[in-house]
């Protein structure tokens, strides 16, 4: 088969299209022709070096994906040949071969059946980011109901799935991102204001939008400076949800900023696939039942090269 393979942890745009050997599915596993698979924030820092993983190289990344099943191992009942799947979580892409490939081998438990209505390229594109989001914003139990939730980098993958399920929630929803084309697109998925970090006057848009009112829960998808802003507009006890940092390490954080409003600061881990995976996919659907909302895809292509651009 063809696939994308990484040959030393030194940036995903060295990525180089050969062939290697077509996947044999162990017990328990199905073999997927892939259709669509999506590009994630993770991938990247896995192929700089940045991750926990550090699978054996060659490697081939990529988490999520949609195809047709068309091979299974021993005792596999309920993923036939010919019916069309994508992946939840698993091993794929990080500690196995993923997706950037015509075909991968993915355990049966990693599967789940395209959600009805949705395109195989909605279905691949959804589980790591939905999963991701979902855990965000509920991963403190006693968060507010009518909270008011910040998400920064919201225009991307995470940040939109954020805004979809917060919205859901009930939650006031504020995103953080650059560009008024993205604005349009987040304020029609309910997003209630939208301001750009690289405005000065940010705070103060945002102070005057909430009057009395302080942000609950901040989503961070990007890390580096803003998130020491990030800091300055929570309430008492107010948190945050560490998911990504695309802008790099934070600079000259005080570690005494959460003493006197008793801010906590969590970190947001998708690991392989286990109950909690599944359950936050299921709660994920049902949200997004509940406001008819899809995910949003930016592009579709035949990649002949990979570049990666944050949003």
């Amino acid at each position: 088969m063809k696939a994308w393979i990484i040959e030393r942890l030194d940036g995903i745009e060295k990525a180089r299209l050969t062939e290697v050997a077509d996947p044999v599915p162990a017990a328990g596993e199905v073999v997927l022709r892939l259709t669509c698979a999506a590009l994630n924030p993770a991938d990247r820092y896995l192929a700089e070096g940045q991750y926990p993983a550090k699978p054996p190289l060659p490697h081939i990344l990529g988490r999520d994906g949609s195809g047709t099943v068309v091979s299974s191992g021993a005792g596999v009942q309920d993923h036939l040949p010919g019916q069309k799947r994508a992946i939840l979580r698993g091993g794929m892409g990080v500690s196995r071969w993923g997706t950037f490939a015509e075909l991968v081998a993915v355990p049966a438990e990693s599967l789940i059946e395209i959600p009805s209505g949705w395109t195989e390229e909605q279905a691949a594109s959804a589980s790591l980011v939905y999963v991701t989001a979902f855990q965000a914003l509920t991963q403190w139990e006693d968060l507010p109901a009518q909270s008011v939730v910040l998400v920064t980098g919201a225009s991307g993958g995470v940040g939109v799935a954020s805004t979809q399920l917060g919205v859901a929630m009930g939650y006031t929803v504020i995103g953080l991102s650059r560009g008024s084309e993205k604005h349009a697109a987040l304020r029609s998925l309910g997003a209630a204001l939208l301001l750009d970090p690289a405005d000065a006057q940010w705070h103060k848009t945002l102070g005057e939008f909430l009057g009395k009112r302080k942000v609950n829960l901040a989503i961070d998808n990007v890390g580096g400076p803003l998130f020491n802003q990030l800091i300055a507009t929570l309430g008492n006890r107010g948190r945050i949800s560490v998911v990504g940092r695309l802008a790099g390490e934070v600079p000259r954080f005080n570690t005494a900023a959460p003493f006197f409003r008793r801010l906590r600061i969590g970190g947001v881990a998708v690991g392989a696939y286990n109950q909690e995976s599944r359950h936050a996919w299921k709660s994920s659907l049902d949200l997004l039942n509940k406001t008819a909302a899809r995910p949003l895809i930016d592009l579709v292509a035949r990649i002949r090269s990979i570049v990666y651009s944050a949003g």
